[in-house]
């Protein structure tokens, strides 16, 4: 199976060895698809260690552009400082490279399924609205978090990327589950102080 996905990376790893890759870049190339495709740049880093200083741009941008889906919007903005940020070659080429092989692994998982439910508006909107609220977790201060949320978020991109309504209920569910994650954590944050003098008496 030779998805759209697929295909996009490809197109990008053949423009970064041409020139420098930019967000705006992305999204010309990719049009409509830059919605999900951008989406799935910025939040990758997050599995791995990141660069010091891009976890809040990084979480900024998708979050904007997962506002602009929650509106219904289909063309993606972003502000031309973010639009012309260029990312290091070395790190966009590391980049591309796991892109490529999350890939192979989300070819054997998903395909157009459920398409009525996958390619209606409202649809679009609710996984905007599910994005933008991980990502407002994502780049929440709360220590060793960040891979849940991102998991998320790429699941719901790329279902939406490939008009998979299946594998977005998938990502519906993850959404609820990494929520009640953070509200544990929260408590568990919010009860600390009291219970931690009692431990050390």
């Amino acid at each position: 199976m030779h998805l759209r996905f697929s295909q996009d990376i490809k197109l990008l790893l053949q423009q970064l060895s041409q020139q420098p890759l930019t967000i705006g870049n992305v999204l010309n190339i990719t049009s409509e698809r830059g919605f999900s495709l951008v989406m799935v740049l910025l939040v990758l880093p997050f599995l791995f260690p990141m660069p010091p200083g891009l976890t809040g741009p990084f979480g900024g941008a998708c979050f904007l552009l997962s506002v602009q889906m929650a509106l219904g919007r289909k063309t993606p903005w972003l502000p031309r400082q973010i639009a012309n940020y260029k990312f290091p070659r070395n790190f966009a080429q590391v980049l591309l490279k796991n892109l490529h092989r999350v890939t192979r692994i989300v070819e054997k998982i998903t395909r157009p399924r459920w398409q009525k439910l996958a390619q209606n508006s409202f649809t679009w909107r609710l996984n905007g609205l599910c994005i933008a609220w991980l990502c407002i977790l994502l780049i929440s201060p709360v220590p060793l978090t960040n891979p849940f949320p991102t998991i998320a978020i790429l699941i719901l991109a790329i279902s939406t990327l490939e008009s998979d309504g299946l594998l977005m209920g998938i990502g519906y569910f993850l959404t609820i589950l990494v929520t009640l994650l953070f509200v544990f954590i929260g408590y568990g944050l919010w009860v600390a102080p009291s219970i931690l003098p009692n431990i050390f008496k």
